[in-house]
């Protein structure tokens, strides 16, 4: 007994260790990233990114742009650019994608691409850093919000790899995810941690490894889907001041004429967000047949299920109003950003300053 509780206490230990360690990593690709913008805004592709846009447009008709460059022995040689493909639907304005990032630098794609390599080093150290803490407690991961905190980040980056590996444009993904885990993770070890327990009579119940476990795994993709329409509706305005012939100020068209097209972002969103709905509503009701088995009712108007059920009507307006052709584009994209907030009241502001059966596991 007194040899298990060691055990278990150095892997507690190291599971602590681990989750630092991710955090250190994390940090590293963060300036990476953050220096493959800053190379991609000194780029010749950044700086003349909107002009291209318009010679492309202008040369739709011969599928090409033309772009002279000056060569080193005097005078100049034409070069066909391509047409770029753009991703816009009916009624959208004819934008192409941006060039990412870096730019067309190529030291900022060399950051870029270690930016990356930096963030799926941190997620294999942080997913092991939470099974270690699984094996500390020998339970599932997440019976308290540090617990739970620790497994969404991880399930948040875990997605954007995973777009990554399926060659998915979503790079642009890569700052601001990494930024919000630091934070995730700073608020996690300094506020909300809580040594390792075993849980609540009510919680032993493999329903806690199919409930809880898409509620995370929802949560994570909703949340790509909120950076997605904030991004959005930034890009979107941008594009509408330049079609409008406005002059954006230098660090707005040095940051988002590298984005995706406004069109591109809106459908990612929508998509991402549709995708991961169904899977939302399988989690109320496997939550609804847990509380049958623990407490003996399938509903009881705890703040819990009020707000996981306010979260999947928000989400459902959402996607009712994306069919529908008057709540397209800006209405429905902040109607997509309050039920995301919706969601993230039901995570932090019930579980912390709401009292409910939910309340057991404390912070």
């Amino acid at each position: 007994m007194i040899l298990a509780a060691t055990t278990n206490e150095s892997l507690a230990h190291t599971s602590n260790y681990l989750i630092y360690s991710a955090m250190a990593v994390y940090l590293l690709a963060f300036f990476a990233h953050m220096a493959e913008w800053i190379l991609g805004s000194r780029s010749k592709v950044a700086r003349t990114a909107a002009a291209l846009t318009a010679d492309a447009s202008s040369a739709a008709d011969s599928g090409t742009v033309k772009v002279q460059v000056a060569k080193k022995g005097g005078g100049t040689a034409v070069l066909e650019r391509p047409k770029v493909v753009t991703r816009s639907s009916s009624g959208n304005r004819d934008v192409p994608d941006g060039p990412g990032a870096a730019g067309g630098d190529a030291k900022g794609d060399l950051y870029g691409r270690i930016a990356v390599s930096f963030t799926v080093l941190a997620f294999l150290v942080e997913f092991s850093g939470v099974l270690t803490r699984a094996l500390s407690v020998q339970r599932a991961p997440w019976g308290n919000m540090y617990e739970f905190n620790l497994t969404f980040s991880t399930v948040a980056v875990g997605v954007y790899v995973t777009l990554l590996a399926l060659k998915k444009n979503v790079r642009w993904l890569g700052l601001p995810l990494v930024t919000s885990v630091l934070l995730d993770l700073g608020l996690a070890v300094t506020v909300l941690y809580t040594a390792s327990d075993q849980l609540v009579p009510a919680l032993h119940s493999y329903w806690l490894w199919i409930h809880v476990s898409t509620a995370i795994f929802c949560g994570a993709v909703f949340y790509v889907g909120a950076v997605a329409t904030i991004l959005y509706l930034f890009r979107d305005r941008y594009e509408a001041k330049l079609a409008e012939g406005g002059k954006p100020g230098n660090f707005a068209t040095s940051v988002l004429e590298r984005l995706p097209a406004a069109a591109s972002l809106d459908k990612f969103a929508y998509r991402v967000n549709a995708a991961v709905f169904p899977l939302w509503t399988f989690t109320i009701i496997a939550g609804a047949i847990w509380a049958g088995d623990a407490w003996g009712r399938y509903w009881g108007w705890d703040p819990k299920e009020v707000w996981s059920f306010i979260t999947w009507v928000a989400y459902a307006c959402y996607l009712h109003a994306r069919a529908t052709a008057g709540w397209k584009g800006r209405k429905a994209a902040t109607l997509a950003l309050l039920a995301f907030g919706c969601w993230l009241f039901n995570y932090y502001g019930v579980n912390i300053f709401v009292n409910g059966k939910h309340s057991y596991a404390g912070v």
